[in-house]
């Protein structure tokens, strides 16, 4: 027997099957397409957010509120899809809105411009403004006196603004603003709503462009037009923040807004 000691074959050497450069490319790509997909499965079928930029609906929404619109409670149309592409007319699993929901909409004239108001009239409804009380079917709508606030009414300008709690039929019931009964608005025609349309408002009554007004406001909006109701105000900040002004994002946050149902 041989005292030499013969050295051990070293171990075979096992070559990794691991994701190069371009496997790994190939996975993120995957993980931001499903993410993609799924994001646009929720907000066509779901919900969307909506960030309110002007003063038409105020005291009850604010330039700055962060919403949430649910996209199931009117059924589907091709404006529930991002662009509104042409694939189909009319809406799918369709439920009437009812009077005195806020509504996001298309605007009729482009089907492009998101608008949102508060639905007035059904089909068939007679509206009209005169010295700036709201007659529904030749009934006046009944208000009552809720305070006198001082506000901003744009370009800087501090005015006195009447509030009323405004109650339609059915029971629901909201705050609007007033500037006083000889608005642009505040006196009109008789509308009568057309079938398959609706006669949308502003709360802010004199600071609203909406179907009082046919040719440069909203005109009667097709059922086709609707988005969604408002639901939530999720978050909110006040002017003046911005997304390049990261200060403005803890200076001018309002949380008392936060997680605000819609009425």
């Amino acid at each position: 027997m041989s005292d030499t000691m013969q050295a051990a074959a070293p171990p075979e050497k096992t070559t990794a099957q691991g994701s190069g450069p371009l496997n790994e490319l190939v996975e993120v790509i995957k993980t931001v397409v499903y993410a993609l997909l799924i994001a646009l499965f929720l907000r066509v079928i779901f919900f969307q957010p909506y960030t309110i930029p002007s003063a038409s609906m105020e005291p009850n929404l604010f330039e700055g509120d962060y919403i949430i619109v649910s996209k199931w409670s009117y059924g589907w149309s091709k404006h529930s899809i991002p662009f509104s592409p042409p694939l189909f007319s009319g809406r799918i699993l369709e439920k009437p809105p009812h009077r005195g929901d806020i509504v996001v909409f298309k605007l009729t004239r482009d089907n492009s411009t998101d608008y949102i108001k508060r639905l007035i009239g059904l089909p068939g409804d007679r509206i009209q403004m005169k010295q700036g009380l709201l007659y529904l079917n030749s009934v006046q709508v009944p208000r009552v006196f809720a305070g006198t606030v001082r506000e901003d009414i744009g370009d800087g300008q501090i005015a006195s603004v009447t509030r009323y709690r405004e109650t339609l039929p059915g029971g629901k019931t909201y705050l609007t603003n007033d500037f006083g009964p000889d608005g642009p608005l505040d006196n009109t025609d008789v509308f009568v709503v057309p079938e398959h349309h609706y006669f949308m408002m502003g709360d802010n009554r004199d600071n609203s462009s909406d179907s009082r007004d046919p040719d440069g406001g909203v005109g009667f909006v097709p059922a086709e037009n609707l988005e969604g109701k408002a639901q939530i105000i999720l978050l909110s900040w006040s002017k003046g923040a911005s997304i390049f002004k990261p200060w403005t994002w803890v200076m001018n946050i309002q949380p008392g807004r936060f997680f605000t149902l819609l009425q």
